[in-house]
């Protein structure tokens, strides 16, 4: 269990401070998700973040791409942009030892679901053709707000079909927005029936990460907004679930709540009092 933790300084610092606050896995980002510019990996980087590895013994690192990618952007200038943003990302990814890079993938933009998945599930390909093999790409669930694609199992499981299950292609799992776009995962029963549908359409295998997030939002409001464990909408049920899950006890679930105010130690403290509960 762990938390997005900010990277000042250098990874090696996010992974020290995940460290303080408890961490046992961490995610970052490796460059500003807001620019398509990155700094150059110096070896002086990655030695700190193997260093800071070795100190901590946390050895479980996720990282985030870039809110600007959209692989099935409408525009080809833009679509070939994202393509060449999440190669950098991965080879970055690569360049560090960090195994699994979370994913938004894409917006249609208007040209619909079909359209969309397609050229997501054609980008993709070519990403995963021309990066690393020891890079894997987790499609990230989304609340569906605007024209997002992936607030349904059944669109990831789409793109992961027309891959033909490629085995550098899973998914990140995000409470907050499984709720928002749909799946009641409030009560005993709607977390099963939840985790049950995913392991029909996509297969429990597939995923390999899990945002805990609470929603400030209603249920199926298709508005991604995340609130502290147990605060929000969703209520502290599937988090003692997932917690305790053996289907789990492998899959690195990971915080993105609100960071004001120490968020995420608090956050991560309630989280660990709920093994066992």
């Amino acid at each position: 269990m762990g938390a997005h933790m900010p990277v000042a300084g250098g990874i090696g610092n996010g992974i020290r401070a995940g460290k303080a606050i408890g961490c046992t896995a961490v995610q970052v980002f490796t460059n500003s998700p807001q620019q398509w510019k990155a700094k150059e990996i110096t070896d002086a980087m990655v030695e700190d973040f193997q260093k800071a590895k070795a100190e901590t013994g946390i050895d479980v690192i996720v990282s985030h791409d870039s809110y600007l990618i959209n692989l099935c952007a409408p525009d080809p200038d833009k679509r070939e942009q994202s393509i060449e943003g999440l190669k950098r990302e991965i080879n970055r990814c690569a360049k560090y030892g960090i195994p699994l890079v979370v994913s938004h993938m894409g917006a249609h933009v208007g040209q619909g679901e079909e359209v969309g998945l397609a050229a997501i599930a054609e980008s993709a390909r070519r990403v995963l053709d021309e990066t690393p093999d020891s890079v894997t790409v987790l499609m990230e669930t989304t609340a569906g707000q605007g024209s997002c694609l992936n607030h349904k199992f059944e669109q990831l499981a789409t793109i992961i079909d027309k891959l033909q299950g490629h085995p550098r292609i899973a998914v990140c799992l995000d409470t907050c927005h499984i709720f928002a776009a749909g799946y009641d995962i409030r009560t005993d029963e709607g977390y099963e029936a939840t985790f049950d549908q995913f392991d029909k359409i996509i297969g429990i295998s597939k995923l390999r990460a899990i945002h805990a997030n609470d929603s400030k939002t209603a249920f199926g409001s298709r508005v991604d907004r995340h609130d502290e464990i147990g605060v929000g909408e969703i209520g502290e049920v599937p988090f003692r679930r997932l917690v305790n899950d053996p289907r789990f006890v492998d899959v690195p679930i990971l915080l993105e709540t609100p960071i004001e105010n120490d968020g995420h130690a608090r956050n991560l403290a309630k989280l660990r009092s709920f093994v066992g509960s």
